[in-house]
């Protein structure tokens, strides 16, 4: 396997790998890293399709990316995913995959079409005082120091900062500013996580760096993703004849151990409180999902709190029986030890009172029922003590939500602290408190507070113990390699599987690592899109830079006589040509 980039590899077909038409595949969850690898075996492995299966705990595919109405409940959605134009793997899988709504195109041509004619864009990306506007400007408002704690996280190589938390490597000028308030409730970082992490989505995602301040960068399906992705990704591998087996519960897998060979030889599971199993020849392929976060999570509703579910982990136990019988295989204790600071709620809120929807058009500026991006990304009431963001997608959300219902997605980073109105912590709350609490920072009269939560909004809180997990400070080896070296028919994928070529907590980590497992076990000559190259182009980096002093110019050291010099001197150069553009300096030479 190798990575490329570029036309020539991207359009291009690679042939049928020799002893294709043998091998049969295993994939342990149905999460899209499993979905998207069997798509990748199917498509360019050339796999036939009726062996492969895929075993699946739960009762329905997509893991993390799901969407649902429960009948005593309402509509749940546990996240949402924030996509962009440079997921590479993820829009290759994609362009294969037939739309269920525009016959004739793709899933991404469906996709690129929508957000073409409707691209997304926050008008009120942060509030205080009750759904007023927080008067951020779009400024990342980062002092000089900050700047410079930016810049060193930035240039700091990748072992100086493992194990470390970020509150170790910035200070609290960096925390206090506009910027963090941005990053971490887009992202979900807390103070505690991993600077390495932080470092990585830097630089992975340094081209927008600018569209933080408005969520400008992001683009989103047109209905929740697991009807919009999800959905037509299974159906089409079902036309392929890929086997689906819900209600399997994978225990533990096989190995064959020796210097410079790995191979699994069995995996074991239970279905319908039966043990069962199938043994593995070197023809059959096992793709595993390793960890979960949304293992455990557990839905509360309207005059019900979520529960955290401490208990026995499937996803994490799976992994560390795994995990004991080779250091290669990771070390899950990392990552799941720790749901303290692992943990976080959302909420589902479902609008019955046609009243609710004016108290959202005042704060989002947009007609939540025109169909089209309504908040544009999440809104953060900056003055919560909760953190409380929420967000309302374009509507219907759901198929087959009602015309004049809005469904609304909330979360809080702070889910232990005492909110401003209901006085409790987010996890001690029913579903009609947080919608209290939500209606209190969206500006609604606290005379009506109650009323519209009891009987205008039905709500579903969901309480997910491991949601960041893969944020925690980490070190190298404490995810395995997607194929670890000397494995021949074995790979680990998901979000705790380790390419260095990417950044977690995205779909596109997902397809990566199922398109890298794929690739190489298959040994498919077809290079694996390279994450696009933004940190290495100087014109995004000097955009950055812009951006990230509010557009401030540089302020070159030295005395008058000296600095017009050199400003001369870069007149002529390709340099001075790009710092004038990105409007580090000014055209006038007044900088300084």
């Amino acid at each position: 396997m190798y990575y490329s980039s570029g036309n020539y590899e991207a359009f291009a077909r690679p042939r049928k790998p020799e002893g294709a038409e043998r091998k049969s595949a295993w994939f342990v969850g149905a999460g899209l890293a499993s979905l998207a690898g069997a798509a990748f075996l199917v498509r360019d492995a050339q796999v036939p399709g009726e062996r492969i299966t895929v075993l699946e705990r739960l009762p329905l595919p997509g893991g993390a990316l799901d969407g649902i109405k429960e009948p005593k409940k309402g509509f749940v959605i546990r996240g949402g995913r924030e996509l962009e134009n440079h997921m590479e793997c993820l829009w290759d899988l994609f362009r294969s995959v037939p739309s269920l709504e525009v016959e004739g195109a793709s899933v991404l041509d469906e996709f690129y079409w929508l957000n073409k004619d409707d691209p997304n864009r926050s008008l009120q990306r942060v509030t205080e005082r009750r759904g007023q506007d927080a008067g951020t400007d779009g400024l990342f408002a980062l002092s000089d120091r900050a700047q410079k704690d930016i810049a060193k996280l930035f240039l700091t190589g990748r072992e100086e900062l493992e194990g470390k938390r970020i509150n170790e490597v910035v200070g609290q000028d960096f925390l206090d500013s506009n910027f963090w308030l941005y990053w971490r409730t887009m992202f979900a970082f807390e103070e505690w996580h991993s600077a390495l992490e932080m470092k990585l989505y830097l630089h992975r995602f340094i081209h927008h760096v600018g569209g933080l301040p408005d969520l400008s960068a992001l683009k989103f399906t047109k209905y929740n993703q697991y009807e919009s992705m999800v959905l037509p990704l299974t159906r089409w591998l079902m036309d392929q004849g890929v086997t689906f087996r819900f209600g399997v519960e994978v225990t533990d897998i096989d190995f064959d151990l020796a210097p410079g060979r790995k191979q699994a030889t069995r995996i074991h599971w239970t279905e319908d409180g039966a043990e069962g199993g199938v043994d593995l020849g070197e023809d059959e392929l096992v793709l595993t999902t390793i960890g979960s976060l949304t293992e455990n999570s557990d839905n509360g509703d309207q005059h019900t709190p979520a529960r955290l579910n401490e208990g026995p982990a499937p996803a994490w136990d799976l992994w560390r029986r795994i995990a004991a019988k080779d250091p290669a295989f990771g070390r899950p204790e990392v990552f799941c030890g720790n749901i303290p600071e692992s943990k976080w709620e959302s909420a589902t809120v479902t609008t019955l009172d046609p009243r609710i929807p004016g108290y959202i058009e005042r704060v989002c500026k947009r007609d939540p029922f025109s169909g089209k991006v309504v908040t544009g990304g999440i809104v953060t009431a900056r003055d919560s003590s909760w953190l409380l963001s929420w967000t309302v997608n374009r509507q219907p959300h759901f198929k087959q939500q009602p015309a004049d219902q809005i469904v609304v997605w909330v979360y809080s980073l702070f889910v232990d602290r005492p909110g401003d109105y209901v006085r409790k912590p987010m996890q001690e709350c029913t579903g009609e408190e947080i919608t209290q609490e939500w209606l209190y920072h969206l500006g609604v009269p606290e005379d009506e507070i109650a009323g519209l939560a009891a009987e205008g909004a039905r709500c579903v809180p969901v309480m997910m113990p491991y949601v960041t997990a893969f944020f925690l400070p980490r070190r190298a080896g404490d995810r395995p390699d997607v194929v670890p070296e000397g494995a021949v028919n074995f790979a680990f994928i998901g979000q705790f599987a380790e390419t260095t070529r990417d950044t977690i907590f995205t779909t596109e980590y997902s397809a990566r690592t199922g398109m890298e497992a794929a690739y190489r076990l298959l040994g498919v000559e077809r290079g694996v899109p390279e994450v696009f190259n933004s940190t290495y182009d100087v014109r995004e980096l000097l955009a950055a830079v812009s951006h990230l002093r509010d557009g401030a110019e540089l302020r070159l050291p030295g005395p008058g006589f000296v600095r017009e010099r050199l400003l001369k001197r870069l007149d002529a150069t390709e340099v001075g040509a790009l710092l004038t553009e990105f409007g580090l300096l000014d055209d006038d030479r007044r900088a300084g």
